[in-house]
């Protein structure tokens, strides 16, 4: 532009600026006001200058150093990354295949309770009644008719709701007649409930040479009710093992 232009540009400005004073500006005022648009312009310069590229005054090498240490970092930053990842991983596969241990061993501790009988069950299976009134039903026939449930897939059976039979379960006649399970009398009519598959169990007691027979032969009566809800309560006595030992 040229300067003619500018000088009546310039006056009017500074017109403006004396008209917005207010009386007669003294020397001292003049000085203010020219240190504040020297103020605003090094502001605007400081602004300028902070928002250009802070490494502009750098030299090459010293850009080409940085530049290298930066990507140095960013490898590393990217390989520690990975490595934080890989350690997740394994930490939630090692979770996981801990929880599927502890499940497998609340589960095979919940099979060895049943099979133990040291915990209440339930589910479907069969009620066995054996009324016999000459007294004639004696231990060896109870005993059969365990060992034919046993072999039916019965998981679960207690007698008269009383004596959980198990394993280690021994029946023996006792004086005047009576049965003993695992030294614990039961009385007739006995009452034999059975957990396993109902229909299963129904056919070990009435198939032919079965309990039914054996008991009707001595002159008692057999009755098996099949029933989707039962519930065995009677628990056996934890016992040790005595000789046998986890082979190792």
């Amino acid at each position: 532009m040229p300067e003619h232009d500018a000088a009546p540009d310039t006056a009017k400005a500074w017109a403006r600026v004396r008209h917005a004073l207010t009386g007669r500006p003294s020397r001292g005022q003049w000085v203010v006001a020219a240190l504040f648009v020297l103020l605003g312009f090094a502001a605007v310069t400081q602004v300028r200058s902070t928002n250009d590229d802070a490494y502009t005054g750098m030299r090459r090498d010293e850009l080409v150093t940085l530049l290298q240490t930066l990507d140095g970092a960013d490898e590393r930053l990217t390989q520690q990354r990975a490595e934080l990842s890989a350690t997740q991983r394994n930490l939630q596969q090692d979770s996981e295949r801990n929880q599927a241990a502890v499940e497998e061993t609340r589960r095979a501790a919940d099979a060895l309770a049943i099979l133990a009988g040291t915990v209440p069950v339930q589910g479907p299976g069969v009620v066995i009644t054996v009324e016999d009134p000459d007294e004639t039903v004696g231990a060896s026939t109870l005993l059969n008719a365990i060992e034919e449930l046993r072999d039916a897939g019965a998981e679960a059976i207690q007698v008269n709701g009383v004596v959980r039979v198990v394993a280690q379960s021994y029946v023996t006649d006792a004086s005047g007649g009576n049965v003993r399970i695992d030294g614990r009398e039961v009385k007739r009519p006995f009452v034999i409930e059975a957990i396993g598959d109902s229909h299963t169990l129904d056919q070990a007691v009435v198939f032919r040479g079965g309990l039914a027979d054996q008991v009707e032969a001595l002159g008692g009566e057999v009755n098996v009710e099949q029933t989707d809800a039962l519930e065995v309560t009677a628990l056996a006595e934890e016992r040790e093992a005595e000789y046998a030992r986890p082979a190792r």
